[in-house]
């Protein structure tokens, strides 16, 4: 069940802007607290093309979309929680409020907003990634790297990260391969630490990648060389889904991130910040406790307003 407002003229507590883990826990707590929350999804996440989703306790190895059912059936027993199932277009902070307009022209006011909008991702332009990719190509080895150990695999960057990745990865399969898509991000000392410990390094431009259903089977590059394997990791262009945080004047880091303090406040008041849009680590579980933090923060501002503190 879920609840859809009309343009009424009552002004909410608080808007949540993504219906990911981070803002489905936000709304979770802000309902709790009993605060007029309404909770904007366009349903596009990040996550699609993924079908399960780990390292979150009691739900390890569920669907993205069935965690997001089970998740608004329980926001459901809260009547302080609605949902608006559409994009947000823009919000501009007036003296006191947010004012939210979206796409539809719906427009709505409200006294605190939370950004858990999520990132977009650009994966290395390479022959038929796509089809790979959440299937037997992931992006996390701390939420994919158990199912693929010890098989041989191969990480696809073109970024100076690999390196760190690379040792990352290796924590789960010693059968590893770097191929950096004709880019030499390695340096030539990192190229040897790597090679000493059995991870061969590939920099020649990727041609192809062959498999059928989704399923690796081996990368072909430009010079002809076949490597055989059957998964592995790819590092992609990370993207702010939405430019909401730097129209309202949002610091980002170097990463692209919303900047913000332990308790998800940005330097915007009375906006704050979680989950991916943080371009922090991307796990269920780390995004869930960020909106967690983030709804903690807004109920303590109304309380701290209350009191005049």
């Amino acid at each position: 069940m879920t609840h859809s407002p009309g343009n009424s003229g009552s002004v909410l507590d608080c808007a949540v802007i993504g219906g990911g883990p981070a803002g489905l826990n936000a709304a979770l707590v802000l309902g709790r607290s009993r605060k007029q929350t309404l909770l904007f999804d366009d349903n596009e996440p990040r996550n699609r093309v993924t079908h399960e989703s780990h390292g979150f306790l009691t739900r390890d190895g569920i669907h993205p979309q069935e965690l997001k059912r089970l998740a608004r059936a329980e926001l459901a027993n809260y009547p302080e929680v609605r949902f608006q199932d559409e994009r947000v277009a823009h919000v501009e902070k007036l003296e006191e409020l947010f004012r939210i307009e979206t796409v539809n022209g719906s427009v709505y006011e409200a006294k605190k907003l939370i950004l858990a909008s999520g990132f977009k991702e650009t994966l290395p332009d390479i022959p038929r990634i796509q089809e790979f990719y959440g299937n037997s190509l992931f992006s996390c080895p701390f939420c994919d790297g158990y199912e693929l150990q010890e098989e041989p695999l191969v990480i696809i960057s073109e970024h100076e990260a690999v390196f760190h990745f690379a040792k990352v990865v290796s924590n789960w399969s010693s059968r590893l391969i770097v191929a950096t898509n004709g880019k030499r991000v390695l340096k030539p000392d990192e190229k040897k630490l790597l090679e000493r410990h059995g991870i061969l390094v590939y920099e020649q431009a990727i041609r192809s990648l062959e498999g059928t259903d989704g399923k690796l089977r081996q990368l072909v590059f430009e010079d002809g060389t076949a490597i055989e394997r059957t998964g592995g990791f790819v590092t992609a262009e990370w993207h702010q889904a939405s430019t909401i945080a730097q129209d309202l004047g949002c610091y980002l880091n170097e990463r692209g991130g919303v900047e913000t303090d332990a308790m998800q406040r940005t330097n915007v008041k009375g906006v704050f910040a979680c989950g991916d849009v943080l371009m922090g680590p991307s796990q269920l579980i780390i995004s869930a406790g960020q909106g967690s933090m983030a709804a903690t923060s807004v109920v303590a501002s109304f309380i701290e307003d209350k009191f005049g503190n």
